[in-house]
């Protein structure tokens, strides 16, 4: 079975100009945990997660600083640039070892260079459950 087959392709994007409270706002009307960050061109540039938030407002020392995170600090400040990507064509199994080898319960699935969809091990196992693997 290929990813493209189970990959959820409404996925939801930040671009790199948008502030914490955006996507924190984001993350909660889409309840999920992490988000990918999108530039104009549909390339993925890095993905923020919740715990790159948490780390982000623990650096701050002070109440003031940590309000001004959720204005004035951007996901490119904050993303981690470096991002697992997989091709629509690939085979799930090839996904679930990606993501079970790099602890990650998301792939981002790339075709040229833009984000067309993603896949997560729940979506792995759903199948899995309902026997279409």
């Amino acid at each position: 079975m290929r990813v493209a087959e189970l990959m959820q392709t409404d996925v939801r994007t930040i671009p790199p100009d948008a502030t914490v409270g955006d996507i924190v706002e984001a993350m909660a009307d889409a309840k999920v945990s992490g988000l990918p960050v999108v530039g104009a061109s549909g390339k993925v540039l890095g993905i923020v997660s919740a715990t790159d938030i948490l780390q982000a407002e623990a650096e701050r020392s002070d109440a003031r600083s940590r309000a001004l995170l959720f204005e004035h600090t951007t996901a490119h400040d904050i993303m981690t640039p470096s991002v697992d990507t997989i091709a629509p064509d690939a085979d799930v199994r090839e996904a679930a070892q990606i993501m079970l080898y790099r602890e990650i319960k998301r792939l981002f699935v790339v075709e040229q260079d833009r984000l067309v969809g993603v896949i997560s091990q729940t979506d792995i196992a759903r199948a899995v459950a309902t026997r279409r693997i």
